[in-house]
C-alpha cells in the first residue's frame, strides 16, 4: 500500500493465503478436474432458449427459494439412486443451492461454525474446507489419513470422538487422492460427535462401479448434509451451481446466512435446463473415466505410484521433485497440479487427445532424465 498504513485484518487471517491453481492459456488443461469435453450444442441450444425468455423479467428480483431448480434436482437424485438400486426419499425441502458447492459448503459453515467452534477435517483433502472454515472464524482441526489416504471406521470414530467437533468433513470420493470411503466410516464419525457432518460428494458420479452415497444414510439423521455439485460431471462449471442434501431442519437454518436472492434468475435457468438434459451432459461420464483409468495404469508401467480413484483425476507419486515435472510438462504446453504432498502431483482426465498428449509427453521425460522417478523399478 502507497502509504504503508497497515489495514485492520482479522487476526486470524494474517498470513493466511487465499485458494488458487495457477490459471495459464496452454493447449492442455488437466489441473482443476474440469469436465474436458464442451456442453453439447443441443444443450446449448436449449439453454440460449430458456435464457432467451427470461431477458425481460431480469428488472424483478429471482425466486430466493429456487423451487423449480429443487424440484429438477429432486428429479435428478431420484434416477440417481434408482440407478444405483438405492432408496432414498427425498423432497424439495430438503435441497439447498447456491454458487458452486463452496457456497454451499460456506453457508453450512457459517451456520453452525464461526467462532469458539471446531471443524474437523481428514487430510490431505479439499484445500477448501479449511479455508471456508477459519474464514467464518472457526477453528480448523486436521487428523492425517493413512500412509495410502484411505479412512476406517474404527479410526474416524476415534478421532471425532476425541476432538468432539461442531463440524466434520469428510470427502468421497477425496480430493486430491481420489479414494472413496464407505459408508461405516460416515456412520462412525456421526456417532460419535453431537455436531454437523459434512460429506462432499462432488465427483460421485465418477464413481463405478457406483459407490452408496450418503444420502442413504440421511433418514434419522438430521445432523448429516451432503453436497454436490453441476461442475464436474454436468460439465458446468461455469455455471456455478452446488447443491446440498439434508433434512428439512437443517436447510431451513441456511436461510439465517445466505445473501438475498443469492441465486440469480439466469442461473436457476440455466441449472434447470441442464438437468433436463442430464443424460446428454453425462454421456461422457464413462469417456471420462476411461481416460482415468488409462492414465493410472500407464503411469504405473511407467515406474510411478498411483492411488486407486473413483474421480476424473489421478493422484501419482514417486516423483523426485513434483514442481520440476510440473514445469517440464508445462513446457510442453500441458498444466497438471502440484498440490503440495511431498512426491505427489496431480492430473485430470482430458479428451482422448489431450490424454494422449499427457502421456506422451510423460514418456519423453522420462526418457530424457530417468531421475524424474524418485526411486526406479
Amino acid at each position: 500500500m502507497g502509504n504503508n498504513e497497515s489495514l485492520p485484518v482479522r487476526s486470524d487471517l494474517v498470513g493466511l493465503k487465499p485458494y488458487g491453481a495457477p490459471h495459464l492459456d496452454v493447449p492442455v488443461q488437466l489441473n482443476v478436474n474440469e469436465n474436458a469435453y464442451p456442453i453439447p450444442d443441443v444443450v446449448v441450444e436449449s439453454m440460449r432458449s430458456a435464457v432467451d425468455d427470461h431477458f425481460a423479467g431480469l428488472n424483478r428480483y429471482p425466486d430466493r427459494e429456487f423451487e423449480e431448480l429443487r424440484e429438477h434436482l429432486v428429479t435428478y437424485l431420484h434416477g440417481v439412486n434408482d440407478r444405483a438400486g438405492q432408496t432414498v426419499g427425498l423432497s424439495p425441502d430438503m435441497i439447498w443451492a447456491a454458487n458452486g458447492s463452496n457456497e454451499v459448503l460456506s453457508h453450512i459453515v457459517q451456520a453452525f461454525g464461526g467462532p469458539g467452534r471446531t471443524v474437523l477435517g481428514f487430510t490431505p483433502s479439499y484445500s477448501m474446507h479449511p479455508l471456508i472454515t477459519t474464514g467464518t472464524g472457526a477453528t480448523w482441526q486436521s487428523s492425517a489419513r493413512k500412509d495410502d489416504f484411505t479412512l476406517d471406521a474404527e479410526t474416524v470414530g476415534a478421532e471425532v470422538a476425541e476432538a468432539d467437533p461442531d463440524i466434520v468433513f469428510l470427502c468421497t470420493p477425496n480430493n486430491p487422492t481420489g479414494t472413496s470411503i464407505g459408508l461405516d466410516v460416515i456412520e462412525a464419525a456421526y456417532d460419535n460427535c453431537s455436531g454437523i457432518v459434512i460429506v462432499d460428494e462432488a465427483y460421485a458420479e465418477f464413481s463405478r462401479p457406483a459407490q452408496a452415497s450418503a444420502m442413504t444414510l440421511l433418514e434419522g439423521r438430521p445432523r448429516l448434509v451432503v453436497s454436490r455439485t453441476m461442475s464436474k460431471a454436468f460439465a458446468c462449471a461455469g455455471l456455478r451451481l452446488g447443491y446440498a442434501i439434508a433434512a428439512p431442519d437443517l436447510i431451513d437454518v441456511l436461510r439465517l446466512v445466505r445473501l438475498p436472492y443469492h441465486l440469480s434468475e439466469i442461473t436457476q435457468v440455466l441449472a434447470c435446463t441442464a438437468l433436463e438434459h442430464a443424460d446428454v451432459l453425462l454421456e461422457n461420464v464413462d469417456r471420462l473415466i476411461d481416460a482415468r483409468d488409462r492414465i493410472s495404469d500407464h503411469l504405473s508401467n511407467v515406474g510411478f505410484s498411483v492411488y486407486p480413484s473413483d474421480s476424473n483425476f489421478v493422484l501419482f507419486g514417486n516423483i523426485a521433485s513434483p514442481h520440476e515435472l510440473w514445469q517440464k510438462l508445462l513446457d510442453r504446453g500441458i498444466l497438471i497440479r502440484d498440490i503440495g504432498i511431498d512426491h505427489h502431483a496431480r492430473v485430470n482426465a482430458g479428451t482422448d487427445e489431450e490424454t494422449t498428449a499427457f502421456l506422451t509427453a510423460v514418456d519423453e521425460i522420462l526418457a530424457e532424465d530417468p531421475g524424474i522417478l524418485l526411486e526406479s523399478n
